[in-house]
């Protein structure tokens, strides 16, 4: 019994002293052993490490990243508008020693700091622009400007800034539908003047169409007069080179086709017996 009582107390000095003497870091954590306050040792890697009891201290530190949601606040946009903006934080411990110098090791005392240089830099960015704007695509372009000057001033803290982003952003529910109006009345304007810019293609386009088939018409008909002017001119050169050939038969045809072009119809004329129009048909009816 006595033996017995011997083993458990040696087991329960021998469990002290372990504890004492050992402490474990998981993959989620960083550790910092500290002697009398001071840092003497950073563990990044997970394990079972020693440490002197009684004279070293451990801090244990987070090694993932974080998600802060940070607490909604007002900021005032170039245009005096007031929006309640909504935004979180992402970031995780950079270099421990700056970390627990800083902080103490306590995320709250790091979030705070986060808070404090991130509002600060958000309400400055965002006040220098509209509120059209902040709504707009451009929110993107403004938010990595926030995150990179807070990510400078965090890094003196040993906190590594990933992103900022913003959640939400709304109106006092007393200006909202006051610049719901402004805005459609805004976008009304915008559509009447694409309208009206529209419109005025339209017609310009109508007026160049016009003159081109005004174009098309001229060259057309200056062609068509081209062709039929050297059509006469050939046919007039036909007809003097059959005159010259045969006066008396030319004058016979051209003769023929008067007389089918005047006789083509019921056509009455009168004529004097001794008309030289006729001596043809006179002749014809002697045979």
């Amino acid at each position: 019994m006595k033996t017995l009582i011997t083993f458990i107390v040696v087991v329960v000095i021998a469990a002290i002293g372990f504890n004492l003497l050992t402490f474990t870091v998981d993959e989620t954590q960083k550790a910092a052993v500290l002697r009398f306050g001071k840092i003497v040792r950073i563990i990044e890697q997970p394990g079972l490490h020693f440490k002197i009891p009684f004279i070293q201290s451990v801090t244990y530190l987070e090694d993932r990243v974080i998600n802060y949601d940070i607490q909604p606040l007002d900021v005032y946009t170039a245009d005096q508008k007031r929006l309640s903006i909504d935004n979180y934080a992402i970031w995780r411990v950079g270099d421990p020693q700056l970390f627990i110098e800083s902080t103490g090791g306590r995320l709250n005392s790091a979030q705070g700091r986060i808070d404090e240089i991130v509002f600060s830099d958000l309400r400055n960015i965002l006040a220098a622009h509209a509120l059209d704007e902040i709504v707009s695509e451009k929110r993107s372009l403004y938010l990595r400007e926030v995150t990179e000057l807070s990510r400078e001033k965090l890094a003196a803290f040993g906190i590594v800034l990933i992103d900022v982003r913003i959640i939400r952003a709304d109106l006092p529910t007393e200006i909202e539908q006051a610049v719901f109006e402004r805005m459609r009345s805004e976008r009304q304007r915008i559509a009447a003047q694409l309208r009206a810019e529209g419109e005025e293609q339209a017609r310009q386009i109508t007026s160049n169409a016009d003159k081109d088939v005004e174009i098309i018409l001229a060259d057309a008909r200056k062609i068509a007069e081209k062709v039929r002017g050297e059509g006469d001119a050939e046919a007039l050169a036909t007809y003097a080179e059959a005159y010259n050939q045969d006066p008396d038969f030319y004058r016979f045809w051209r003769t023929l086709e008067s007389y089918t072009i005047a006789l083509a119809s019921n056509t009455r004329i009168i004529l004097s017996s001794d008309s030289d129009y006729l001596q043809f048909l006179e002749s014809m009816l002697d045979q």
